[in-house]
């Protein structure tokens, strides 16, 4: 009886180290980051939206920086206004010490039953590791229709 006791917390012990050593592979903690924005924007969420952005965060060359995107966010929001986010399939590759993540997306925004504003983008975004979590650094994006 002893045995069995002590082989089974031995065995409860090893499974407990096993799972404290799995850890998200970073392409998967980039796309469900890519998909956490996109429900955040919809939720209205500009915090939420922004969350794994980094501070120095680029968009499009300048055009929207990190607190753009946030009050962007915020505007919607505050006039009611929903944002509907459909993403396509999302490509992670490794660049050196960064991932480059390619992706497109259907963006609606409206009040109304119909969205006022509609369009499709390609997405690419550019990350960079801190400590243990991934950082988008910049993006660009152009119509895709």
């Amino acid at each position: 009886m002893q045995l069995r006791t002590l082989l089974a917390t031995l065995l409860l012990m090893s499974l407990a180290v096993l799972a404290a050593c799995h850890r998200t592979p970073d392409d998967e903690q980039i796309r469900k980051a890519i998909a956490a924005a996109a429900a955040s924007a919809e939720k209205g969420s500009s915090t939420a939206t922004v969350a794994d952005l980094s501070d120095d965060f680029d968009g499009n060359a300048g055009q929207l920086g990190k607190r753009d995107l946030a009050n962007l966010v915020r505007v919607f929001a505050l006039r009611g206004e929903k944002v509907h986010a459909l993403l396509g399939p999302v490509s992670v590759e490794a660049r050196g010490e960064r991932m480059v993540a390619t992706f497109t997306v259907t963006l609606t925004a409206g009040s109304g039953v119909l969205p006022d504003n509609a369009g499709a983008y390609r997405v690419e975004t550019g990350w960079r590791k801190d400590g243990d979590a991934w950082h988008c650094i910049t993006a660009t994006w152009t119509r895709a229709l």
